[in-house]
């Protein structure tokens, strides 16, 4: 298995060397909302982060879940559009904000974090692509390799079983378009054709 490229893990002293600050989240509160205008660079120090939008009967469709050392709002600081989803804490969390200005001339100044950048930004182009390739297929299994691909696209890890997908079964079936007796059917057939683990009732993979 290739190795994935965690998308963004810059030194933090770099990161603190060009204007960014250190702030502490508390659970259940929005770094950002869907709509507010992209400002910022983030880096999750600790915690959960999770990117997620509401449909128009106020339902939520999750679209990452991310941890220490995993970055984003980066994409949307080239292109000045809104953010298109909102970033809620899963629990506390310390993250590095870093105002746009201040990131685009850190990468000006370091070329080698732009070629980093770049490379993040085309595994996550790819890995989309993929998932919706695979969520267009009737086949369950398909579908929940599809999405647990592009989950972890955004880690580093070269072992196999190694990523704890942190969704819940009906979070599951709410990304990948199955009822959620679907989704617990196909995790156990996923098991017993050696794709997936389970600890507990953590998916491993």
């Amino acid at each position: 298995m290739k190795k994935t490229i965690s998308c963004m893990n810059i030194d933090e002293n770099m990161l603190h060397s060009f204007g960014g600050e250190k702030i502490r989240y508390i659970s259940k509160e929005f770094i950002y909302k869907e709509g507010d205008r992209s400002l910022y660079y983030f880096q999750i120090m600790s915690g959960k982060v999770k990117l997620s939008t509401y449909n128009e009967e106020g339902k939520e469709f999750i679209q990452n879940i991310l941890g220490k050392n995993q970055s984003f709002g980066d994409p949307l600081l080239f292109i000045e559009r809104l953010y298109p989803t909102n970033a809620v804490c899963l629990e506390a969390a310390e993250i590095i904000r870093m105002p746009k200005n201040n990131f685009i001339e850190m990468l000006q100044k370091h070329p080698d974090l732009s070629l980093e950048m770049n490379a993040c930004l085309s595994q996550r182009l790819y890995y989309n692509s993929m998932m919706v390739r695979n969520m267009a297929s009737h086949n369950p299994i398909h579908r929940l390799k599809g999405l647990m691909d592009y989950l972890k696209s955004y880690y580093d890890g070269d072992c196999e079983h190694c990523f704890p997908v942190e969704l819940t079964r009906q979070q599951i079936a709410d990304l990948t378009g199955l009822r959620v007796e679907t989704v617990i059917r196909t995790v156990k057939k996923m098991v017993g054709e050696g794709i997936i683990k389970i600890d507990g009732r953590k998916i491993l993979y």
